[in-house]
């Protein structure tokens, strides 16, 4: 187990809208540098920071869903690169460690890849090797992954305004989201819930329908949460009442996030996200997706390659402890599902918009980065 301890903070649901949530920021204390976290499974009822001290405790808030969604982990993995370099920690192991704490979110491996790799061209860059240099560099660099997701997070909520005006003139927007796609998962606003938030701030949104999303009930928990905190129009509901919201003509749009995107245009996201994309074809509605084009994994062929993370049974056949089957039942926990290319409308990304979803159509607008896309040592 790493070094890692919990801080209290005053429980402010409400909050300022026009402030995003702090979901992890570097200090410096006089005992060290640290990577500070808002533990999102204590959310809604406790707004608590972890304070990680090495790679062990990031690792384990990772693989404990205290900080989650692909573009944060993306964010987490660099820093703690940065964490290790600075501390003095063996960097190519805690690098190792950080790709694979998760296997489906891509951006935690490419964006500790990016801090790896500039810690190690300062290192070999340097007479004789500079490692307090080296980890400056590796810190520059996750603060600039860090700069640009918020800027991605600004412009795929422009491209996402846009689009909805195209499909849906005249707003009113009732919109179906699953999971949470906020800034509890980005460095600024979100990916699919800074597109709901910006039509919240024109005026253009009638209601946020917010999926609990099982098991773990990231929509209720976080989701919620944040539209709360925003100010605007929303309404929970479980996983399987989503068909009849679709029957009763309820659902405009479906926007959600995504953890990979594969060549051919297939998505990783979290699991219940392709029914959905099934009851938005029957139904004629549109449905989205909005992701920053480090999430696109163009060295993964197709949504069949992508590797699907499993998680503990007990997050089903549990509930906050309490067991809800019987002993000993076995439990199917995929924390992901596969939507494929023909069922969404478009992707979104900082880019631009990708309409109809080809490959060629992805490839044009989120070109491959670097070959061995998960390949972190080397």
């Amino acid at each position: 187990m790493g070094d890692q301890h919990v801080v209290f903070l005053a429980n402010d649901s409400k909050g300022n809208p026009d402030e995003p949530l702090p979901a992890l920021r570097w200090e410096e204390p006089p005992e060290g540098p640290v990577l500070v976290l808002l533990d999102q499974t204590r959310l809604p009822g406790e707004e608590v920071e972890l304070v990680c001290t090495d790679v062990p405790a990031l690792v384990e808030a990772i693989r404990g869903l205290a900080v989650r969604g692909a573009p944060l982990l993306g964010i987490a993995g660099a820093y703690g690169v940065a964490l290790a370099a600075v501390r003095g920690y063996d960097v190519d192991e805690a690098a190792e460690s950080l790709a694979h704490a998760r296997p489906t979110a891509v951006n935690l491996a490419y964006g500790v890849r990016r801090a790896l790799a500039a810690y190690r061209a300062a290192l070999t860059g340097s007479a004789g090797g500079d490692p307090e240099g080296a980890a400056s560099a590796a810190l520059a660099e996750a603060r600039n992954l860090h700069a640009e997701d918020k800027e991605a997070s600004a412009a795929m909520a422009r491209h996402g305004l846009q689009l909805l005006a195209e499909l849906l003139p005249g707003g009113g927007y009732q919109i179906l989201t699953h999971c949470n796609t906020g800034a509890l998962v980005s460095g600024g606003e979100g990916t699919a819930f800074a597109v709901t938030l910006a039509a919240h701030r024109q005026g253009q949104l009638r209601r946020l329908w917010v999926d609990e999303t099982r098991p773990l009930l990231q929509g209720a928990r976080l989701t919620a949460y944040e539209a709360a905190r925003s100010g605007m129009a929303y309404t929970l509901l479980t996983d399987n009442a989503a068909g009849s919201l679709f029957a009763a003509g309820n659902v405009h749009a479906v926007l959600i996030g995504a953890d990979r995107i594969a060549a051919d245009g297939s998505v990783a996201n979290k699991v219940g996200s392709y029914p959905l994309a099934v009851l938005a074809r029957y139904h004629n509605v549109p449905f989205i997706v909005v992701a920053p084009s480090t999430t696109v994994d163009q060295g993964t062929a197709d949504g069949s390659s992508i590797e699907i993370e499993q998680r503990p049974g007990h997050e089903v056949t549990e509930s906050a402890g309490n067991p809800v089957a019987p002993l000993g039942t076995q439990a199917y926990n995929p924390a992901f599902d596969i939507t494929p290319a023909g069922l969404i409308t478009a992707i979104v990304t900082e880019n631009g918009v990708v309409s109809p979803v080809t490959p060629d159509a992805l490839a044009a607008l989120c070109p491959s980065r670097a070959p061995g896309h998960d390949q972190v040592m080397g």
